[in-house]
C-alpha cells in the first residue's frame, strides 16, 4: 500500500508542475531550469529531470559521506514521465490567457505540487533527489524545511536565470510559499496516511481479537 501512495504523491507533483508550466507566470526555480535546458539544449523537461538528478544524487551521497541513493533514480523516472505526460496532456487542455485565469492555474499548480511531494515523502522511499537535498539540508542546519527548502529554491533560480529558463511573478510566488505550503502539508498527509496504513494492521489485529474470544 505503501508503494501505491509513493507512485500517486509522484503524479500528483507532476501534475502540479505541469499547471504551473502550463500557467505561463513563471515555474519553480527547479523546474524554470529543467524548462531552460529543454529549450536551449534540446531533450524534453523529463530527461533533464532525470539527468539532474543523477548529478543531485552524487551531490547528496558527498554531503551525507554515504554511498549514493541509486533508488532516486528511479523516483526521477517516473517524475520525469509523469512530467512529459501531464504535458502532452495538458498541451491542448489548459492554456490560460487571461492574467488571472494564469493565476487561477499557477495557484491550483502550486497547492498540488506540496501535496503530492508530502504525499510521497512520507512513504520515505526513494525520494527525488533535489527533495532529499532538502532534508540533508535541513538536518545539516538544524532548521525547518521552510527554509532549506527556500536556500534551494535561490540556488536554483540563479542557475535558472542564467539559461533564461521561465522566471517570473509565479517563481517568485514559488520561493516566498513553496516551502512554506509543503510544510504545512506534512503533518496534515503524514496523519492520514499513517492511519490509513495502519488501519488493514488494527483490523487484523482486531480480527485475531474477537477468534480468541
Amino acid at each position: 500500500m505503501k508503494y501505491v501512495f509513493y507512485v500517486l504523491g509522484i503524479l500528483i507533483l507532476t501534475l502540479g508542475i505541469s499547471f504551473t508550466i502550463q500557467s505561463d507566470l513563471g515555474t519553480a526555480p527547479f523546474d524554470a531550469l529543467l524548462v531552460g535546458l529543454s529549450k536551449n539544449v534540446g531533450l524534453t523537461v523529463g530527461s533533464w529531470e532525470i539527468i539532474i538528478a543523477l548529478i543531485l544524487i552524487c551531490c547528496n551521497s558527498f554531503l551525507k559521506r554515504q554511498r549514493p541513493e541509486v533508488l532516486g533514480l528511479l523516483t526521477a523516472f517516473i517524475t520525469g514521465v509523469g512530467i512529459d505526460m501531464w504535458l502532452f496532456l495538458l498541451h491542448n487542455w489548459i492554456t490560460p490567457e487571461l492574467w488571472y485565469s494564469k493565476l487561477i492555474c499557477f495557484g491550483i499548480g502550486l497547492v498540488v505540487i506540496g501535496l503530492g511531494t508530502a504525499t510521497y515523502l512520507h512513504t520515505n522511499f526513494a525520494p527525488i533527489p533535489v527533495d532529499r537535498l532538502t532534508l540533508i539540508i535541513q538536518e545539516l542546519t538544524r532548521t525547518n524545511i521552510f527554509l532549506s527548502r527556500t536556500f534551494i529554491y535561490l540556488v536554483f533560480l540563479i542557475m535558472a536565470l542564467i539559461l533564461n529558463g521561465p522566471i517570473g511573478v509565479g517563481t517568485l510566488l514559488t520561493v516566498c510559499l513553496g516551502g512554506l505550503i509543503l510544510n504545512c502539508f506534512m503533518p496534515i498527509t503524514g496523519k492520514s496516511l499513517d492511519r490509513i496504513l495502519t488501519q488493514p494492521v488494527t483490523s487484523t489485529s482486531y480480527g485475531n481479537d474477537n477468534n480468541h474470544s
